[in-house]
């Protein structure tokens, strides 16, 4: 089917709650919401009518943040301090480390973070190279073309549950790309990557790993992997590894109850993440670090800006690097391994919450996303901006998302399930143990078997101290 825009008319509409007469023409879309087109019809706007536009679009997006749960992205930031940069236009372009004609920079600043998630990393300064992207999929673009450079033969392996521009990316470079199967926690499937790996041993392997999938926040067992890679005869010097830890990549090293260790003193030769993520930032970007030695395959000069250039984008924002260091000082270690804790501890609230209501859901141990079955209702999901795929959802819990919030999500799913139930005839929950396992689904099958269970437990415990 081909792809078309969502209208014909060359108009851009934001649904609002709110209407001025000055803010014409405004229609009404039904529902007590109006409709405001933001046509540029060529007229020249005053300064007050446009910051009226701007007001009620703010104000329209305030019950969407209050209830914002099924996506990666911190809402909770404040960077009003560095409100007077916005009057200037800052481009990074080039390589951060040799600087540029373009003096309006801020290569300072961006190397000053990528230092940091060097160190966070585990990879000395004279062994690394990176920069601040536009976000993961930059990233991935950037990670997974340094190891397609390093074996323009080699085929790239990537789970079933990685980050739909993977493949995306396989297509723009055309990578063979070989689909890997997951298994129920979202994590790749040692297994048949071996078997994978034995049949097309001819070929060099390029690895993508997942440092939090997308939907169930899977950490892919980086250790298992590479003595997978070395069971199968690929040394050293034939598999290139990247890790796409947009969300948890930043997170992972602040646990308190520690988790896989992603670091460059393992063999991999590229990490990225998002910044606007975990960190929190108003406009998408993220960081991406790579071992030197693979660098000189794709830097080149460039007399223009009167610097070298192995990036992906020409132009590259120079205000992106002053939020990260902006709030990486703010924050500090203690402030990072604060939030990263409160994030976990509230997830497994969630979680427990909504197994007291009888709704089947997954929490995987390092993560903060929880995943349970999808809603039955469309406009639920959309009130909620929950993430879907299939027969299941999932709640990102950042550090916007209070105790509050989430007692009044699981109390309004709670009360629509019953009324959904009844409506569709069902009064039972749907059936997802083959997204979450059986021991995670409340379906009437399954929990039946788990009560069993238990009940069996419980006898065996009686009869032993007895």
């Amino acid at each position: 089917m081909e792809n078309s825009r969502p209208n014909d008319t060359p108009l851009v509409t934001s649904i609002i709650h709110a209407a001025s007469s000055e803010l014409s023409p405004i229609s009404n879309a039904g529902n007590g919401r109006q409709i405001m087109k933001l046509v540029i019809n060529g007229d020249s706007h005053t300064q007050a009518h446009l910051g009226q536009v701007i007001t009620h679009y703010l104000a329209s997006l305030q019950p969407h943040r209050q209830r914002f749960l099924g996506y990666p992205t911190n809402e909770e930031f404040n960077y009003e301090a560095l409100a007077p940069l916005l009057h200037l236009h800052l481009n990074n372009a080039g390589d951060p480390f040799h600087g540029s004609s373009f003096t309006l920079n801020s290569t300072s600043f961006e190397v000053s973070v990528l230092d940091w998630f060097a160190n966070l990393w585990d990879i000395e300064k004279n062994e690394y190279w990176g920069y601040v992207t536009t976000g993961g999929t930059e990233g991935n673009l950037h990670g997974l073309l340094l190891g397609r450079e390093q074996f323009p033969d080699g085929i790239l392996y990537a789970s079933q549950d990685s980050h739909y521009s993977v493949f995306k990316i396989a297509r723009m470079y055309r990578m063979q790309c070989i689909k890997v199967s997951s298994l129920i926690s979202g994590q790749i499937d040692c297994h048949h990557l071996k078997a994978l790996l034995l049949a097309n041993k001819h070929k060099p392997a390029i690895i993508n790993l997942n440092i939090g999938t997308t939907m169930k926040g899977a950490v892919d067992d980086i250790d298992l992997v590479i003595k997978t890679l070395h069971e199968t005869g690929f040394s050293r010097d034939r598999f290139y590894i990247h890790c796409d830890g947009a969300l948890f990549g930043i997170m992972l090293p602040f646990l308190k109850s520690g988790g896989p260790k992603i670091t460059f003193k393992k063999p991999i030769g590229s990490i990225t993440i998002s910044g606007h993520k975990f960190l929190g930032c108003p406009i998408p970007c993220g960081v991406v670090i790579a071992r030197l030695n693979y660098i000189n395959a794709l830097s080149r000069d460039i007399g223009y800006i009167a610097s070298r250039d192995a990036t992906i984008t020409g132009s590259r924002s120079g205000h992106a690097p002053i939020f990260l260091w902006y709030n990486l000082q703010k924050k500090g270690i203690m402030g990072i391994k604060n939030e990263v804790e409160n994030c976990i501890r509230n997830a497994r609230y969630l979680k427990d919450q909504l197994g007291d209501a009888g709704i089947g859901a997954m929490l995987n141990e390092f993560s903060n996303t929880v995943v349970f079955e999808k809603p039955l209702d469309d406009e639920f999901v959309s009130r909620w901006s929950l993430a879907c795929n299939g027969n299941i959802a999932h709640v990102v819990v950042m550090q916007h998302v209070t105790i509050q919030m989430l007692d009044s999500f699981v109390a309004e799913l709670v009360h629509n399930r019953s009324i959904w139930f009844q409506q569709d005839g069902i009064r039972k929950s749907l059936c997802i143990a083959d997204d979450v396992g059986a021991v995670n689904c409340s379906c009437a099958l399954h929990k039946a078997n788990m009560d069993i269970q238990s009940n069996n437990y419980a006898l065996q415990q009686i009869k032993q101290n007895v």
